[in-house]
């Protein structure tokens, strides 16, 4: 088996660290790239159809793939070493050693519709401004590109998005606002993001999607995961509205 063609092999040395009594964090790399993504959300699949007795749940970020478990379980366990740590992190190192499978990486692709601009995007135009650019251009340079979700965070179901148009860049606000609603479409640096719930959140705000991006009645909560691609689309307020009511129905039937 060639070195290359493993999880963990030479072309991305992997880290393993203790964080917690119950949990250990696996690096494989410092970078934000599209690889060391393909690299974590595969391994975390492959972790996901193959646990190991006190396996508890995993959190998958940028370049980095957290293990959490139970630690009476794994100590009772028959998995090989002295502790608890000893005995996960040998377990995940013979798993990096399976074949990487290119189907395991495969992105689900998700369309994302938006409101942008007015009540719905009030930064919309400090974004035009900063890059010297109209309110229209910005929501065809926006919605153009396909980006890519590298973790899920800050809040449960926040995506984190690369993949943005350098020419959309523009920084966090100096003071955070206090009260940013459900479903509200930021810019921070060269990143793109959707806030779940309302929070307060110190993104550029242009638009807002009336999806619900996280449901704890749904079997998968949050409605992108690590490594999904997302592209968005412009609807009218009047098609946003519809699919709110849509969203309300849905929930109180």
């Amino acid at each position: 088996m060639a070195e290359e063609e493993t999880y963990f092999s030479a072309n991305y040395p992997v880290k393993i660290y203790g964080l917690s009594e119950q949990s250990l964090t696996i690096e494989f790399g410092t970078l934000i790239n599209k690889n060391l993504l393909a690299l974590v959300t595969g391994f975390n699949k492959l972790l996901l159809q193959n646990p190991f007795p006190g396996f508890t749940t995993t959190v998958p970020a940028y370049s980095t793939l957290t293990v959490i478990y139970n630690p009476l379980i794994v100590s009772a366990s028959d998995l090989a070493g002295e502790t608890c740590y000893d005995k996960v992190s040998n377990y995940l190192k013979n798993l990096g050693q399976v074949k990487k499978e290119q189907s395991v990486v495969m992105a689900d692709k998700v369309v994302i519709p938006v409101c942008y601009g007015g009540d719905f995007g009030p930064d919309i135009l400090t974004v035009a401004q900063s890059n010297k650019l109209t309110v229209n251009e910005v929501i065809e340079i926006h919605t153009a590109g396909l980006y890519t979700v590298f973790m899920i965070g800050f809040v449960p179901g926040f995506a984190y998005m690369g993949g943005m148009d350098d020419n959309l860049a523009t920084p966090r606000k100096a003071i955070p606002d206090a009260k940013i609603p459900a479903g509200a479409v930021g810019i921070a640096g060269t990143q793109t993001g959707i806030y779940p719930m309302q929070t307060p959140g110190g993104w550029q705000i242009i638009g807002r999607t009336p999806l619900k991006m996280f449901d704890i009645n749904r079997l998968q909560p949050s409605l992108l995961k690590g490594g999904d691609q997302v592209t968005f689309k412009a609807i009218e307020i009047t098609i946003f509205n519809e699919m709110m009511q849509h969203e309300y129905e849905n929930q109180h039937h």
